[in-house]
């Protein structure tokens, strides 16, 4: 199911880690799912100093 997801980086680190949180157990399942470039998500929360921590399956 392909999502529009929020624009504003803050917002979407607050959509992805509740997503990651909630409903998946990997990054790649979320962006696999929600039909989402896991290389444009990292490198836009990375532009705003958030990388993906595989252990903690969040964005910190």
């Amino acid at each position: 199911m392909k999502m529009e997801l929020p624009k504003d980086p803050m917002i979407l680190l607050s959509v992805i880690n509740t997503k990651l949180r909630d409903f998946y157990p990997t990054l790649d399942g979320l962006c696999e799912d929600l039909e989402v470039s896991k290389k444009e998500l990292t490198e836009t929360l990375g532009r705003v100093g958030y990388e993906y921590m595989e252990d903690k399956n969040q964005f910190v």
